[in-house]
């Protein structure tokens, strides 16, 4: 059995371009894993395998690797940068133990950096820094820490200095071992020298080691004594405490170094197996019943435990679906059989497999703590348990943002219609951010996503990957409705046919919830006018009715109707009786309560070289963006502003135009905001047109 302590589970994540997959690629070269180093500018990245990445120079989808350091078994999961995937982030970090924060020498703290970053916390995953790219123009390694500390809010703990900058970067200095490490210009990472510290950085390394010292002490209180007294702690003992620091994420190692140039990346492999936790080391995910709610059980990392396993990742390929599958407790074999608690079903292991990016190694078993990837499953979506039939338990499921943008798919030619519904089919089931549905009216196939480049990519897989042409419509916004009054009114469904009939009457209040609500529902009810058994009727009655807003058809957000009386009948009434009265009650009262509509606002950060910030802001006004803040750096500007993305489809390209290819920018859902009247009426008289033409 391999020991779980040498285990560790990692993901690597940053801003875009900010050197995930370099970095990732050197750790494979250094592992060796692989013996040739591939380039994402070049298109042979090993984790940049799709063809969309390897021509656009983006990660899109979470690539999986293992390799092997210093007796450690490292998993490792490459994330895309880009914000419309950020769901592979997410999904990501659900199912690790550690991360590495790779950040811009000159970029610093980015856009999608904080949004990872956040995710990050929120999973209570432990992490190491390292700042990268510090040969590039305007790199400053100790800007980046002053960034992440008032961005960020967190608390890096430097471990390593560099030796010189820019162009003239030719390594780093250990703060701990006092020793710097020293590349040659060959690109070899095995061609370094161990020296001593320059002499003009002796000083500036003895004020940071102070600082380390100091920072990691804090995890022992007979080690601070002992320090105070003016006894300095043994390096083990500093380690020691950087671990415990570290894993409780009271504070972040942090490095620096070039990945691309090969510099650097052996300490940063050295923090993840000194500093990063085992799978033991990680509190244990709780376990929930059928309801969601936690039973106070765990999954204990053990494998003589029953089977405890959450799939995070569904992947199509030519062998068939891939369920990439993080083990918490318990065995799997192949020929084994599971449960699946979401679907109450069992299945049988075809094969089990260790990835390394696009290529396999079949492999018989695995064991608590392993990520590996199962063939042969038939019924299993991205949050689903596998458990052991014998003791079922579900984990904690994966819970997905709803998408912002939609557009209309049609196959070229009639043959193409089943294929794009098998095609979809499968797509969908590879990424939860994306939705497929058929429009009522117009019989149309609607494809959502997390924006512009998110839906770009999903064509280009369905014209390349399953051979399926399509046109493609023009770009639609996922605007919702809301009310805004409250409404006090009643209903009477009465139906006579034949035998027994139908009968139900609810008086009820219709009123604005809080925003992020959603939809509430709440009885007054008293004396039995409206027996208890049909409140839950009355609710869903209700609550479907919501999916189809008065306005332009669009899902009712944030509501709240309250039942006050009603009567019922000893034969009429059943539960399908107030169930049609509340859908009734829904179209009658919803147009009294002043229905409003609501579009999304995006976060935007948009980064402008300085001669172009005028004309950056201006383009932004009219887009009817609100400008939030302007931070200066040292190669531009970075704008921040809430937008409308109805006012932002092609933005990239004017921002391209306005600051001569210099600009970038990055655009993440925000929240619901009411439509100016100009803006309502024509997406109401849009969506009117579309019913007539259906």
């Amino acid at each position: 059995m391999t020991d779980l302590t040498h285990y560790r589970n990692i993901g690597i994540f940053a801003h875009v371009d900010a050197g995930k997959t370099t970095t990732t690629e050197r750790i494979l070269k250094l592992t060796g894993k692989i013996h040739k180093i591939g380039e994402v500018h070049d298109g042979d990245a090993t984790t940049d395998f799709m063809a969309q990445e390897q021509e656009r120079g983006i990660t899109i989808q979470s690539a999986a690797t293992t390799c092997h350091w210093n007796d450690h078994h490292l998993n490792i999961i490459d994330t895309p940068g880009h914000v419309d995937f950020t769901i592979e982030v997410y999904r990501s970090l659900k199912v690790l133990d550690g991360g590495i924060g790779v950040f811009c020498g000159s970029g610093g703290v980015e856009p999608q950096s904080e949004t990872n970053w956040r995710y990050a916390n929120e999973s209570g995953v432990a992490r190491l820094i390292f700042v990268n790219k510090l040969d590039r123009v305007g790199a400053n390694f100790l800007n980046v820490v002053q960034q992440v500390k008032d961005v960020l809010g967190a608390n890096p703990v430097v471990m390593t200095l560099p030796i010189g900058s820019e162009n003239t970067f030719k390594g780093v200095v250990d703060l701990i071992s006092r020793q710097a490490w020293v590349w040659d210009n060959s690109g070899d990472p095995m061609s370094y020298e161990l020296q001593t510290i320059p002499d003009n950085m002796i000083d500036e390394v003895e004020k940071w080691r102070e600082k380390l010292i100091e920072t990691a002490i804090e995890q022992d209180d007979d080690l601070m004594e002992a320090y105070l007294d003016g006894a300095e702690p043994a390096v083990e003992d500093i380690k020691r405490c950087i671990r415990k620091g570290t894993i409780s994420l009271d504070f972040f190692p942090t490095y620096c170094g070039s990945a691309f140039k090969n510099k650097g990346v052996q300490l940063v492999l050295d923090g993840v197996t000194n500093y990063l936790p085992s799978p033991v080391e990680v509190k244990p995910q709780a376990e929930i019943d059928l309801e969601g709610n936690e039973t106070g059980e765990y999954a204990v990392v053990d494998p003589d435990r029953p089977l405890r396993s959450l799939a995070f990742k569904i992947m199509d390929d030519r062998y068939g679906a891939l369920t990439f599958t993080r083990i918490y407790s318990g065995r799997i074999a192949k020929g084994d059989t599971v449960l699946n608690t979401a679907t109450g079903k069992t299945e049988r292991i075809g094969r089990i497999v260790s990835m390394h990016a696009d290529s396999r190694e079949d492999v018989d078993s695995a064991q608590a703590g392993d990520i590996v990837a199962l063939i042969g499953m038939k019924n299993v979506h991205t949050g689903h348990t596998l458990c052991d039939p014998r003791s079922p338990a579900t984990l904690e499921p994966m819970v997905f943002p709803d998408p912002v943008i939609s557009i209309a798919v049609t196959p070229k030619d009639k043959s193409g219609a089943e294929k794009l519904g098998i095609a979809l089919g499968k797509m969908v089931q590879e990424d939860p951010s994306f939705r497929v549905e058929t429009d009522q009216d117009s019989g149309e196939t609607i494809i959502k996503g997390m924006g512009e480049l998110h839906l770009d990519i999903k064509v280009d897989i369905l014209k390349r990957t399953h051979q399926v042409d399509v046109e493609v419509g023009k770009p639609q916004v996922a605007y919702r409705e809301t009310i805004t009054s409250r409404v006090e009114d009643t209903y009477t469904h009465k139906k006579q046919t034949g035998g027994s009939g139908q009968f139900a009457k609810i008086d009820f209040i219709i009123e604005p919830a809080e925003a992020g609500t959603g939809f509430e529902f709440d009885s007054v009810v008293t004396g039995g006018n409206v027996p208890r058994e049909f409140w839950p009727a009355i609710r869903k009655g209700f609550a479907t009715s919501l999916e189809q807003g008065v306005l332009a058809g669009y899902p009712v957000l944030d509501v709240k109707v309250t039942l006050v009386d009603g009567a019922a009948h000893a034969v009429d009434s059943s539960a399908i009786a107030f169930e049609l009265a509340a859908k009734a009650a829904y179209r009658q009262s919803l147009t009294k309560a002043a229905p409003q509509l609501l579009e999304p606002i995006m976060k935007v950060d948009v980064f402008t070289p300085n001669d172009h910030v005028g004309d950056v802001i201006g383009d932004l006004n009219r887009r009817r963006s609100i400008i939030k803040s302007q931070e200066a750096g040292a190669n531009g500007v970075r704008v921040k502003a809430d937008a409308p993305l109805s006012e932002m489809f092609g933005y990239i390209g004017d921002l391209r135009t306005i600051t001569s290819g210099r600009g970038l920018f990055s655009m993440e859902f925000s929240h619901y905001a009411a439509c100016p009247k100009n803006v309502a009426s024509a997406v109401i008289a849009e969506a009117m047109e579309r019913r007539r033409a259906a």
